[in-house]
């Protein structure tokens, strides 16, 4: 069996209110997507996917995923990891990291997919199986350029949709006062029984990110997510040395090789991986096995209906973020009972796309 044709076809997903893209002042109210269809030889197809947070960046993603895809035709799709290094090696003047890594990625995930209805397994159990469920928490819904009212109706509703755990944004705010009454405002709303995170999306110093730990420490807050560049990893050890509640890091983070920095400085107490940045399943559970070594577990940044079947398979996987950004692009999402997403149990990871969706909102 060998791979015989590689197609990517675009499709642009609205959101349901616009997103303000951290670190800019950009408002995204559609978000590029690129589809990649492998089909064997025997008819079985694969489905890979990658998105553009940045609409002016998808036609150099799609570009090289086109390219990048076109590399796999004629090879064995049950040998993901003598693909994931013909691909980097195509690309090593120009990567890693990128949308090189990004584009790799959706190949890699569209492979795993083939090897999931060759074997008749869903993607959890060809990765280890060690759960059917697993935890997850509401993400991208309380964010910081919302008014307090707004915070609090939001924190109440999530809770009745029975989430018992939820993420809320800060690095917004003026003062350390400002930023705490937001937290409070959250707590209040959510109960003593409900886990809160904080996402700072790198909008601290390393001083002011300890100072700010520190008031959050008093709201039995589960973790603070990147509170410093994600590049300045001595800053960010720093943080995570001067609080007793837990870092968050590494969504930012390309490839494996960064995750080693991260863990053996002790720099984070959580590993968070991207599935599309680190460049797909295959290096995905080797950043989690790393982080295992180290006693250290991970969770999922964003494509919870990909992502929970790899959190379920790793024995150190945590949580599940949920943000269903791309809910209205599948024909079915896995479902969410008790504040866990329940894993598919279909070959592959699951997904089939809505062709009614996808042609009405063709990319070209």
């Amino acid at each position: 069996m060998r791979i015989a044709t590689a197609r990517v076809h675009g499709v642009s997903v609205p959101m349901q209110r616009p997103i303000v893209i951290a670190g800019t002042r950009e408002r995204v109210a559609e978000i590029p997507c690129l589809l990649l269809h492998l089909t064997t030889t025997d008819g079985i197809m694969g489905l890979g996917f990658a998105f553009s947070m940045s609409p002016a960046m998808y036609r150099s993603l799609r570009a090289a995923l086109e390219d990048l895809s076109a590399l796999v035709v004629d090879e064995d799709p049950l040998r993901p990891e003598m693909v994931a290094t013909k691909l980097r090696e195509a690309g090593e003047w120009v990567g890693p990291g990128g949308v090189l890594t990004m584009a790799a990625a959706a190949v890699d995930i569209a492979l795993w997919d083939i090897a999931g209805k060759v074997y008749g397994q869903p993607l959890c159990k060809l990765l280890g199986g060690t759960r059917e469920r697993v935890p997850t928490y509401a993400s991208g819904v309380l964010r910081r350029e919302w008014s307090l009212q707004q915070m609090e109706e939001t924190t109440r509703r999530l809770v009745e949709q029975g989430f018992r755990a939820m993420k809320m944004r800060l690095g917004g705010g003026p003062t350390v006062a400002t930023e705490e009454e937001r937290v409070r405002v959250v707590r209040a709303a959510a109960g003593s029984d409900v886990q809160i995170m904080v996402d700072a999306n790198q909008s601290w110093r390393p001083p002011q990110a300890i100072q700010m730990g520190r008031m959050l420490e008093r709201y039995q807050i589960a973790w603070l997510e990147d509170p410093v560049d994600h590049r300045d990893i001595p800053g960010l050890g720093q943080v995570a040395a001067a609080l007793d509640m837990p870092v968050c890091a590494g969504e930012y983070m390309y490839g494996l090789e960064p995750f080693r920095y991260l863990v053996e400085t002790r720099a984070v107490d959580v590993v968070m991986i991207d599935l599309l940045r680190v460049g797909g399943v295959t290096p995905w559970r080797k950043v989690a096995a790393l982080a295992e070594a180290f006693g250290l577990p991970v969770v999922s940044h964003m494509l919870p209906e990909i992502q929970c079947h790899l959190v379920a398979a790793a024995p150190n996987g945590m949580t599940v973020e949920h943000m269903p950004w791309f809910n209205a692009l599948w024909r079915e999402i896995p479902p969410m009972q008790d504040g866990q997403i329940i894993v598919p149990v279909k070959p592959g990871h699951g997904l089939e796309a809505d062709d009614a969706f996808v042609q009405a909102h063709t990319l070209a």
